[in-house]
């Protein structure tokens, strides 16, 4: 019995390594028609059946019999067959396909700044920041001395100048305001009393600090201030006034 049992055994591994000698694998990169750029999602397919497609590199693997052959199809377009035993390198099978590539111009993405949001945000709005109230001043003539009609006229544009004046002071507070998000951030609160969702909205809501402190405050004092906040904040304590008085 133990003599049929290992005959069997034999068999089935003369069987299996049989099978995989005759399987082959073919890799390879799949580029454009100028050979300059890899192409992704590339369908790569055997006549047994087999098949894959190219990852983002443009790169590719597929185990493929003796007898196969492959081909290749992009956006239902298929290039000739290839016979595997005719393949002089399976392991850098590397072929181009007739797609045309349209490069766009390089594009430079810069991370989020405050002080360059807040520089770009005045060159944007210089007019508005550099607005002032109109003031009646005297002109010098040959007539004498009397006062400029445009000046004149601007005094009288009352709407306008209130508008302007509210513009600026909107984007004055604005840019306070995002100078506070800037360093009192979630990132920051969440390191340092590891809050997480609504108590760390509501930390953030009932405890941010006013911009005068903010900004003049140190690293360190900054730090502190949100550790002193956090232990009021578990206590039910209200934040302190000195941090929270409304600003002129």
């Amino acid at each position: 019995m133990k003599f049929v049992y290992s005959i069997l055994t034999a068999l089935a591994l003369l069987v299996s390594v049989t099978v995989s000698a005759q399987l082959y694998k073919i890799k390879g990169t799949v580029y454009d028609s100028t050979r300059n750029f890899p192409m992704e999602a590339v369908s790569v397919l055997s006549t047994s059946g087999a098949g894959t497609i190219t990852n983002s590199d443009g790169q590719y693997e597929i185990e493929v019999k003796e007898k196969d052959s492959i081909w290749f199809s992009y956006l239902n377009k298929p290039t000739k067959k290839f016979a595997v035993l005719q393949i002089a390198n399976p392991f850098a099978f590397d072929i181009s396909i007739q797609v045309s590539v349209q490069v766009m111009k390089e594009v430079q993405v810069l991370p989020r700044s405050y002080k360059l949001d807040s520089i770009r945000n005045r060159e944007d709005y210089a007019k508005v920041f550099n607005f002032q109230k109109p003031k009646l001043k005297p002109s010098i003539s040959g007539m004498g001395v009397g006062f400029d009609i445009n000046e004149i006229i601007n005094m009288f544009r009352v709407r306008r100048n209130k508008s302007m004046l509210a513009f600026k002071e909107r984007l004055l507070n604005e840019e306070k305001e995002k100078a506070v998000d800037h360093r009192f951030n979630k990132a920051l609160v969440r390191r340092l009393t590891m809050l997480e969702g609504n108590e760390l909205d509501s930390f953030m809501l009932l405890y941010r600090p006013t911009y005068t402190f903010t900004m003049g405050s140190t690293d360190y004092d900054f730090q502190q201030y949100i550790k002193t906040a956090f232990y009021r904040f578990r206590r039910g304590l209200p934040p302190q006034e000195i941090f929270r008085k409304v600003e002129e």
